[in-house]
């Protein structure tokens, strides 16, 4: 189903900042330009106890969707399979094709809407996360003497010595270690 989809996006962006950090730079970096900060959120999400706590935690909630919805997939395939080789002695009125096609529609909204349940959970997630991030950027803004900040998805190279990405992950593990979530419903006004 499309969950398993969902719950490798959910991980691939969680970690994609790791990968690019990674890349090698050049030996010689140029000099720090006073006044310039760069920070990577990619890296922290994936680096920061709590965003692999996060990390960790939806995928767990995608295995326990998928585990809720496999059920309404096999029941399905066995109507299907009994339908195919029963023909029309199977259903000789039709009802037990159309109450299919209504199982069918019921297991799909169904997995529709745990999809929208893991989005919006790790949205709010991500929303926490920032909401504890941003003090730490504003005071590492300022001890830094940054007059501006720019985001390393924007630059190629920089000297690491204008990124304060790792002292925003030191503090943020400090002042947020972790979360602790289950899935959440979306709410009304933004279901539809």
């Amino acid at each position: 189903m499309k969950l398993l989809a969902l719950g490798a996006f959910a991980l691939a962006t969680l970690t994609a900042g790791a990968a690019t950090a990674q890349t090698a730079g050049p030996q010689n970096p140029g000099p720090a330009i006073p006044g310039v900060c760069v920070y990577f959120n990619q890296r922290l999400l994936a680096q920061s106890t709590v965003g692999q706590a996060v990390q960790t935690r939806m995928e767990q909630l995608a295995t326990e969707t998928q585990g809720e919805l496999a059920p309404y997939g096999s029941a399905i395939q066995t109507e299907i399979t009994a339908l195919q080789q029963g023909g029309q002695a199977a259903d000789p009125d039709g009802a037990r094709r159309t109450a299919l096609q209504q199982r069918i529609q019921e297991a799909q909204q169904l997995e529709q809407t745990r999809q929208e349940e893991l989005r919006y959970t790790l949205s709010e997630q991500r929303r926490l996360i920032s909401a504890a991030v941003e003090p730490i950027l504003v005071a590492v803004y300022q001890e830094r003497g940054c007059g501006i900040l720019v985001d390393r998805e924007s630059v190629f190279i920089v000297n690491p010595a204008m990124d304060v990405t790792d002292t925003v992950i030191g503090r943020l593990n400090t002042a947020l270690p972790t979360l602790s979530f289950n899935r959440l419903p979306v709410p009304a006004q933004q279901a539809q």
